[in-house]
């Protein structure tokens, strides 16, 4: 398994894709790693994402940008697109990424893989390095739904380090694989097949509903009136989330310091520091 680079694991590096934690160690496993170590699974590198994981191309990491596998000339979607990429490519067999807004779904749909975002609460949070912390979720990407739901099922249940877990029993998603779709009931939002949708995505989705109702499922058109506001109240949520946790990224306590000679160095002879680092900060 590869590991997004938000997520903790005992002595690697925890870079989040940027320069701020470009030395940064980390001193726990999370949650996840710690299930997921016990259950056999050998950790084979952290990937690479969007910094912070704020993106949707995995373009803008520090430590350069992520290529589609498939198509070297595409984005392999974002933020977690170093771990969609490294399974595309076969470099591992699975991978952990993490979503706030797509991270998961998207790159897993650029790169041709299942992807899947767990319910909020249902995967503990503790070592995931926060974006949106209402909204963050960690989650498996694969070549083949059985190890997307074998990872998902170690993955899963309550953690008492984190207050947003959920604390319900966790069921054994390996029967839902063995059902028929016989009886089940899919809702197709309308408000998602609106204007701008590309034709070729539109189709695809019809196509793929024709099939769930050949196998036994029953498609019913739904409304979701809210849908227009979602994006709008996304940023105001995530940025406002994102303002107070990388907050704590101010040089002391975590993230780069400027050494004192360096500040020496820059200051004029006589001068005040403060003004000093008020004139840097205005010409630069």
């Amino acid at each position: 398994m590869g590991v997004k680079d938000v997520i903790s694991i005992q002595q690697k590096p925890l870079t989040c894709g940027s320069h701020i934690l470009e030395d940064f160690v980390s001193l726990y496993d999370a949650t996840a790693i710690k299930k997921l170590r016990a259950a056999g699974v050998i950790f084979i590198g952290k990937l690479n994402c969007d910094e912070f994981a704020m993106g949707s191309t995995n373009e803008s990491s520090y430590f350069g940008a992520v290529k589609n596998p498939i198509n070297p000339e595409m984005v392999p979607g974002g933020s977690s697109g170093g771990s969609a990429a490294a399974v595309a490519a076969k470099m591992c067999a699975v991978s952990l990424g993490t979503d706030t807004g797509g991270s998961i779904r998207q790159p897993a749909a650029f790169c041709g893989l299942y992807g899947l975002k767990p319910t909020y609460g249902r995967v503990s949070r503790m070592g995931l390095v926060a974006y949106g912390s209402s909204f963050d979720c960690m989650g498996p990407m694969a070549n083949s739904l059985e190890d997307v739901v074998d990872i998902f099922q170690v993955m899963a249940g309550h953690d008492e380090w984190d207050a947003t877990s959920a604390n319900l029993p966790v069921p054994n998603y390996k029967l839902a694989l063995e059902k028929d779709l016989k009886g089940l009931k899919i809702g197709l939002p309308k408000e998602y097949l609106g204007e701008g949708l590309d034709p070729e995505i539109r189709n695809t989705l019809n196509a793929q509903a024709e099939q769930l109702k050949a196998q036994g499922a029953e498609i019913v058109e739904v409304s979701l009136p809210h849908t227009k506001y979602g994006i709008a109240t996304y940023y105001i949520l995530t940025t406002a989330e994102a303002s107070s946790n990388l907050g704590r990224y101010d040089g002391v306590r975590f993230g780069h310091r400027a050494a004192i000679e360096t500040v020496k160095a820059a200051t004029p002879e006589g001068g005040n520091l403060l003004t000093s680092f008020y004139e840097m900060n205005r010409t630069e």
